[in-house]
């Protein structure tokens, strides 16, 4: 009698396990956006978390976005880059490249890598001065 309460219990610790382990695996809805901080006619997922300030570099500006469930191997999700295309922007690169884009929209190249849990947009330095001039959709 112990022995099966004993295993009753463990099928029991298994399955909630289990079910905790898939609740808790969250992927990112691409399905609301805003401009990115950097370059607000470049759309970003709402629910992507940036920090206060950008950060720079000699020669790019930067943002790092934080957004849960993104994978490098995955690349970049279809969805986002549909929405990129739907806010008029041109991919620059080979469509092979699945963590590394580069965008063109207006003269403008923004350059878009997929890490886990995060992605950075970035904006060569020289260009930085035109965006100003640009719309959001």
């Amino acid at each position: 009698m112990k022995r099966i309460r004993s295993l009753w219990i463990l099928v029991m610790i298994c399955l909630i396990g289990m079910m905790l382990a898939a609740c808790g695996t969250k992927e990112p809805a691409f399905d609301v956006f805003e401009g990115a901080v950097i370059a607000k006619s470049f759309p970003v997922p709402k629910e992507a978390n940036a920090p206060d300030s950008t950060t720079t570099n000699s020669a790019m500006d930067y943002v790092r976005y934080s957004l849960a469930g993104l994978k490098e191997k995955e690349g970049v999700p279809q969805a986002y880059l549909e929405a990129i295309k739907a806010w008029g922007w041109e991919e620059q690169t080979d469509e092979g490249a699945d963590s590394s884009r580069v965008f063109q929209k207006d003269g403008i190249t923004v350059h878009l890598t997929v890490h886990d849990d995060y992605f950075i947009v970035m904006i060569p330095k020289e260009q930085k001065t035109a965006i100003k001039g640009l719309k959001t959709k």
